[in-house]
């Protein structure tokens, strides 16, 4: 399973004209999936994403997680995080996880960081979807798991 996480003031995503998920300062998560993906991967995400010191202290330094800071996480499934474009110029995503398979996993994701206390919002699973964003920092981070444990 693989993130991309960024630091947000704020974040939403629209389908056609409707607003399905909105946060205030958090963090903004793009999530994908590839075959063999489980819920151990979403579970080792989910918490990994709770305790991120990425917020900043009094003193200035990335120390604080969502959940010393009250932040809120949208997540947003994006299968297209396992493109590859390693042959010609279209992506190819033979990599990217069963739709069906995915749809339970980034729901899982979602679930369990909510278990942890955090207000979550979410995208609509297998939509055309834009989400707008106002990057804080910019502060952009990878997380990937195979087997259940982070690489």
């Amino acid at each position: 399973m693989r993130l991309v996480v960024q630091r947000v003031k704020r974040a939403s995503v629209a389908v056609g004209d409707r607003i399905v998920g909105s946060i205030s300062p958090g963090l903004l998560v793009l999530a994908g999936t590839t075959h063999g993906d489980s819920e151990a991967d979403a579970d080792v995400l989910a918490d990994k994403l709770v305790a991120l010191r990425v917020f900043s202290d009094a003193e200035g330094k990335m120390n604080r997680s969502l959940l010393d800071t009250g932040g809120e996480l949208l997540v947003v499934s994006q299968f297209t995080l396992y493109g590859s474009t390693r042959k010609g110029n279209r992506p190819s995503f033979t990599n990217a996880g069963d739709p069906a398979v995915a749809g339970e996993l980034i729901d899982r994701l979602a679930e369990r960081v909510s278990g942890h206390g955090v207000r979550v919002a979410s995208g609509e699973f297998g939509a055309a979807m834009e989400v707008e964003l106002l990057n804080d920092g910019p502060v952009t981070l990878i997380l990937e798991t195979i087997d259940g444990k982070l690489v």
